[in-house]
């Protein structure tokens, strides 16, 4: 038998010759541009320390949940949370999921049903494509942010339904790899249209920071057609963990039938009360002082990136993720390394996790980075571009 399968081997080897084999890196110590952590509180002593404090004074002396939530994992702060979530995000229930991708995977994978239809946006994240290859409904892509075609996608697919088809149509609020948003008002608009749920994967919006348009609970039409929302933790807040959000029976739908929340080992105590911490940051004018300093970035990375005459390059962006296209897998891997070199963490995003061609440098923008490292970065980078790397 060889020390490996062939068609495993062949597989690590068409990456290899294609450029785009992952390998882990060591965190590195460069100016970060490169993490989620877009407020700062991965590392907020705060949150380490009073989320400690909070089980010293519950008297929970526990390192594991040392169970499912249906056995033994569904430790008192649980519910606790889960309420604070309720009022934070204007929600009538919530339930916790270990990570984004779990929440995904449990919700697609069980929610929309073998009569049903999904329609997604071709950028979604893969959390949400798994979840909705392991279930059982139809599904179809639209063009990215085009609701026109979400529109002919829909009457398309509509004459051919039977009466108890549900039609469920999912967006994110801040693309991932793009860094962009859909027009939430518009697409509440086409939901109520079509009579189609709406759910929408919120883990890189950051409510409060200049992108009211996207808090779909401030639109009057959304009640009748919103029907989940997802939220992380392990992003701008730092931590670990995730949330549905929706009604109290598609909680208890979930408690029920999604398998990554029935057959997982809860989240520890730990982890829970380091999000009553976050949360209460969030509320505060330390929250508040952390948003307005991201705003800030934001605006001079958008500035800086017109001066230096790099918008033909950049996806427009209002929030903290900002991407350059750079097609081709060695040349972007070579310009990132330019900008390592120069002490800045930026990192190249490959095909095939995005379209070839579609190469990029994909810039995440903190609270804490200052508007030198970002001007210095751009011009890094301003540079490699005229005079060493040839971008198509």
């Amino acid at each position: 038998m060889a020390d490996f399968p062939r068609k495993l081997e062949y597989k690590l080897l068409e990456r290899s010759n294609s450029d785009a084999l992952r390998e882990l890196q060591a965190v590195s110590k460069k100016v970060d541009f490169v993490s989620n952590d877009y407020l700062g509180m991965a590392k907020d002593e705060g949150v380490f320390h009073g989320a400690y404090k909070l089980l010293l004074d519950r008297g929970i002396i526990q390192n594991g949940a040392t169970g499912s939530r249906l056995l033994s994992g569904n430790h008192e702060l649980y519910m606790e949370v889960e309420r604070i979530l309720c009022d934070h995000y204007s929600a009538e229930a919530a339930l916790i999921f270990n990570s984004g991708f779990d929440a995904n995977i449990g919700f697609f994978a069980s929610v929309p049903q073998r009569t049903d239809v999904v329609f997604y946006d071709e950028y979604i994240h893969a959390s949400i494509r798994d979840g909705i290859q392991m279930g059982n409904a139809k599904s179809y892509k639209y063009k990215h942010n085009d609701f026109k075609d979400l529109a002919s996608t829909i009457d398309r697919q509509k004459g051919s339904r039977n009466p108890d088809t549900e039609y469920y149509v999912v967006t994110e609020a801040v693309f991932s790899m793009d860094g962009d948003s859909p027009d939430i008002s518009n697409l509440v608009s086409i939901c109520n249209q079509q009579n189609c749920r709406l759910v929408i994967d919120e883990a890189h919006l950051i409510l409060g920071s200049g992108n009211s348009q996207l808090d779909v609970t401030k639109i009057d039409t959304a009640k009748d057609v919103l029907f989940a929302r997802i939220v992380t933790f392990g992003k701008a807040m730092g931590i670990q963990g995730a949330a549905i959000l929706g009604s109290d029976k598609l909680k208890t739908y979930l408690v029920n039938f999604a398998r990554s929340f029935v057959y997982t080992t809860a989240l520890p105590p730990m982890s829970i009360a380091a999000i009553v911490l976050t949360h209460q940051i969030l509320s505060s004018s330390q929250g508040e002082e952390h948003k307005k300093l991201l705003n800030r970035n934001i605006q001079c990375f958008n500035d800086e990136v017109l001066a230096l005459g790099l918008q033909n390059i950049f996806i427009t962006s209002k929030s903290a993720i900002h991407c350059g296209i750079i097609p081709g897998n060695d040349t972007v891997k070579k310009t990132a390394a330019i900008m390592q070199k120069h002490g800045f963490d930026v990192r190249p995003i490959l095909a095939p996790t995005i379209p070839e061609g579609q190469e990029r440098l994909r810039f995440c923008l903190h609270s804490y980075n200052t508007p030198q490292e970002i001007k210095e970065v751009l011009s890094i980078l301003a540079s490699a571009i005229n005079r060493e790397i040839h971008v198509r």
